[in-house]
């Protein structure tokens, strides 16, 4: 029996004739020969050919709809394809002229933060306009991605969704590598299990390029992948503990301005931004950027100018020995470095109900959402926890779920969440919130199926049916292999500048990120008092590279220090500090 063949489809909706020519012609001329250009001329026959769809084995990967239609307007229509095609991306087409204009704005970005589009795209200047054609392909991209049908994604097969089936899907994504699992006993198990040769050592990897791992360690799975796992050399001028967004941003602005640097990490890259599906706030980014993606170009960003990396291992110590700092690795031998910046970053705290913590990677997760997501389709999904990561969660989920409650323990939204996002949770139409609530129990037989949930002003537990609960309820830093020497706050975050004033025993003051132990630094998450958000670890990254060059008084490549950032009187970056 002959498979049907799968054709995927970009569909227009415009009802202004000339529009809908430029804008097909532009579609035909880049994307003909792989994708199927379908144009529609109004809101309602667009529903009923998305509908059609549909019931095929066709796949929809892009809707463009102009925003004024007779019978619907276009953020409507576009909320409808959503239903019928879950996966497909949706964008408004707007004019260039209404670039800039606020209405046209206002009425985009409420729209997006209902979740009726994925954004905008101005409409083609003919079909050379390389600026429409990018925003294109980014949409198919993403969509490919979601549907994982990327031609480098990885297969995981398994005889669970929980288990080390889970554990390798978990560092596949933390890695930000495409892949989907298959139980054994689906067709699609069985295939890959056909094509790897029978193997029944679960659960087994499968790769693009055709290599089988049978129940790989982490290790043989980061190699695999192509991750960096051991350094090259043992010494470097600074050694980055962290792969977060403090951590690669001192990876690149570190290795372009000529210090050796090595990033150390135990999970892959990208941190816990890695798991924020769209960060919409991001400086110059109005389409908004993925955590993941934000991860992967800036780990080939550093990579390209020159830092190695050390992945799926751990930082085991830190101590001085002849004038230099050493760190120690899980895997490899020690690294010496004429300085430390620590970006280790933060971890999930655990919700510590039994029932529920056997049933992680099968309905529980803690972070992971943008991974998971797609397996969320048409469930009841819970998300735990009050501040940004669980609005993030929250909508990004609401995407596919059939709808998704927040569960917060706090009287409102506001008290933990930044308005911005409370604004596009309250407008999403299948998202509730719970407050003054937590989850106290739970369970399902191999998967999750319910949850207790216990009203802390009444007292009253209730029982729901569940598909999915994602825990994003705080964290502690990653902060216990380090030594006494280093100090910290009762909750584990590094002090740093004048938090370490008091003890200090040098004749110079402290860096303003500096810790107590002189030329090892801390930015983003882990530091005491700083800001919890990417941006601002990007920036301390950066700033801690700079502190670095001024410690180290290198003066071939050191730029001038910005005193904004440190004692005025501390050294010039070129004078030498003692360390």
């Amino acid at each position: 029996m002959v498979s049907p063949v799968v054709t995927q489809v970009l569909v227009v909706v415009d009802e202004d004739p000339d529009g809908r020519r430029v804008v097909e012609a532009a579609l035909d001329d880049r994307y003909g020969r792989d994708y199927r250009i379908e144009v529609i001329d109004s809101a309602s026959a667009a529903v009923q050919r998305l509908a059609d769809l549909a019931a095929t084995a066709d796949h929809v990967a892009l809707v463009l709809s102009a925003q004024w239609l007779s019978d619907m307007n276009g953020d409507e229509l576009l909320r409808t394809v959503h239903r019928l095609h879950p996966h497909a991306r949706r964008a408004l087409l707007i004019e260039w002229k209404d670039l800039g204009d606020m209405p046209t704005g206002r009425a985009v970005s409420a729209a997006a933060a209902a979740g009726r589009i994925d954004h905008y795209v101005i409409r083609p200047f003919g079909q050379r306009d390389e600026a429409f054609h990018h925003a294109i392909s980014t949409f198919l991209l993403e969509w490919s991605e979601a549907v994982r049908i990327a031609p480098h994604t990885i297969r995981v097969v398994g005889a669970s969704w929980s288990g080390r089936a889970y554990e390798l899907r978990e560092v596949l994504g933390r890695c930000s590598v495409p892949h989907v699992f298959a139980l054994v006993d689906s067709p699609e198990g069985r295939a890959a299990l056909t094509a790897a040769g029978g193997s029944s050592d679960l659960p087994l990897v499968l790769f693009p390029d055709g290599t089988v791992l049978p129940n790989p360690t982490n290790a043989e799975l980061a190699l695999a992948s192509r991750a960096s796992l051991t350094p090259t050399q043992d010494e470097f001028d600074v050694v980055i503990v962290g792969a977060g967004p403090a951590g690669l941003s001192a990876a690149v602005y570190g290795a372009s301005e000529g210090l050796s640097t090595l990033v150390v990490d135990q999970g892959g890259i990208g941190g816990q931004a890695s798991s924020s599906s769209m960060i919409r706030n991001y400086l110059g980014f109005p389409r908004g950027l993925g955590g993941g993606r934000l991860g992967q170009q800036a780990y080939e960003q550093a990579w390209i100018m020159g830092a190695q990396f050390a992945l799926m291992q751990h930082a085991t110590g830190l101590r001085r020995v002849d004038g230099r700092l050493v760190v120690g690795l899980s895997e490899s031998e020690a690294v010496r470095a004429r300085a430390v910046i620590l970006a280790t970053g933060v971890r999930y705290r655990r919700l510590d109900v039994p029932e529920l913590e056997v049933l992680n990677g099968a309905g529980v997760y803690y972070g992971g959402f943008a991974s998971e997501a797609a397996a969320m389709a048409d469930r009841e999904v819970y998300v735990v926890g009050g501040a940004n990561s669980a609005g993030q969660a929250a909508l990004h989920l609401a995407l596919y779920a059939r709808r998704v409650t927040l569960v917060v323990r706090a009287d409102t939204l506001e008290a933990g969440m930044s308005a911005y996002l409370v604004r596009h949770v309250k407008a999403a139409s299948n998202i509730e919130g719970r407050l003054q609530t937590e989850v106290v129990g739970g369970g399902g037989d191999g998967e999750l199926e319910c949850l207790v949930l216990r009203d802390r002003t009444r007292r009253v537990d209730e029982t729901v049916p569940a598909g999915g609960l994602f825990l994003t309820i705080g964290a502690e830093p990653h902060t216990d292999w380090l030594p006494a020497s280093v100090r910290r706050d009762d909750h584990g975050f590094v002090l740093t500048g004048s938090d370490v004033s008091r003890g200090w025993h040098h004749d110079r003051p402290p860096f303003s990120l500096e810790t107590s132990m002189p030329c090892v630094l801390a930015a983003g998450d882990v530091r005491r008092g700083s800001v919890k958000r990417v941006a601002s670890a990007v920036g301390e990254g950066s700033i801690a590279i700079q502190q670095v060059h001024a410690l180290l008084g290198d003066e071939g490549i050191t730029p001038p220090v910005d005193r904004s950032h440190s004692d005025p009187r501390a050294p010039l970056a070129r004078d030498v500090v003692e360390c």
